[in-house]
C-alpha cells in the first residue's frame, strides 16, 4: 500500500518562495535588463545614443575601446550592416543608433534573429540629433538573412 504526502503549509510556503527567488535572481534575467555598449571613448554621438538609452529606461554598461573591429566580428555584425558603436542585450547583437523604442519591441517580440542594425550614421537617430533628419531603416538580421524591422525619422516609428 502507498501514501501520498502532502506537503505542510509551511513547506508549501517555502518552496513557493525559494523558486521566485529563482526566478528572479538567474543570471539569464539579470542579463535581458543590461545593456551592454561597446564605443570609442571620444565618440560623441555613441554617449548621445546611450543617453537616449537610460532616458528610455535601460540600464547601460559601458565598454570604451578604441578598437571595436574584433568586437563586431565575435558578435557576428555584417560588414555592411556595422555602424560606431555595438551593444549586447538579453542575447542580441544591437548595432548603432537604434532607438530604444524599436529595441522594446524587439526584445517583447523575442524574434529568431542575431540582431538589429541602423547602418551608418544617419542624421536626426538616437545620438544623431542635429541637421535635417532623413528617414532610415532598422533592420533585423540573423541566419534567415535580414529585413527591415522599422522605419523611422528621428526617434518617431513611420
Amino acid at each position: 500500500m502507498s501514501s501520498i504526502s502532502v506537503p505542510t503549509r509551511r513547506s508549501a510556503l517555502l518552496l513557493a518562495a525559494g523558486a521566485a527567488i529563482c526566478a528572479t535572481t538567474g543570471s539569464r534575467a539579470a542579463e535581458e535588463q543590461i545593456i551592454t555598449v561597446h564605443k570609442d571613448p571620444s565618440c560623441d554621438c555613441c554617449s548621445g545614443w546611450v543617453q537616449h538609452l537610460q532616458q528610455a529606461g535601460f540600464t547601460v554598461k559601458t565598454i570604451e575601446t578604441a578598437d571595436l573591429d574584433p568586437v563586431k566580428t565575435r558578435l557576428g555584425v555584417p560588414n555592411d550592416l556595422a555602424a560606431c558603436h555595438t551593444a549586447q542585450i538579453g542575447g542580441y547583437v544591437i548595432e548603432g543608433h537604434v532607438p530604444a523604442v524599436a529595441l522594446n519591441r524587439f526584445l517583447n517580440d523575442k524574434p529568431s534573429a542575431i540582431g538589429l542594425a541602423v547602418p551608418g550614421m544617419p542624421v536626426g537617430s538616437p545620438g544623431m540629433e542635429g541637421g535635417s533628419a532623413e528617414p532610415y531603416d532598422v533592420v533585423m538580421f540573423g541566419p534567415a538573412g535580414r529585413r527591415t524591422y522599422m522605419r523611422f525619422v528621428r526617434d518617431r516609428a513611420l
